[in-house]
């Protein structure tokens, strides 16, 4: 078992490297969103600075264009059911 200061330097890497977003390093590492966020946001700036603030700028493009990703999915969502609606219409 890696330690809290460990686990949060390769959070921080695998964030920088995929630029993922805290949800998806929550996933691939099998742990809480709030763990991954704790870690990368309050236990990197005491073990690793540099890396939090490489972290923050990834963590900040995720935020700032999460209305996008949202707005897509849904226009998805809507796409995805129009075209059931009028598969169902021709059956």
């Amino acid at each position: 078992m890696i330690d809290t200061a460990e686990r949060a330097e390769v959070l921080g890497k695998y964030i920088i490297d995929n630029a993922a977003t805290v949800r998806e390093a929550a996933k691939v590492f099998g742990i809480s969103k709030s763990t991954v966020h704790t870690d990368v946001t309050q236990r990197l700036r005491h073990t690793a600075p540099g890396l939090c603030a490489q972290v923050r700028q990834v963590l900040d493009k995720n935020k700032a264009e999460r209305h996008i990703r949202g707005g897509n999915a849904t226009k998805e969502k809507y796409r995805h059911t129009a075209e059931e609606a009028t598969k169902r219409g021709r059956g």
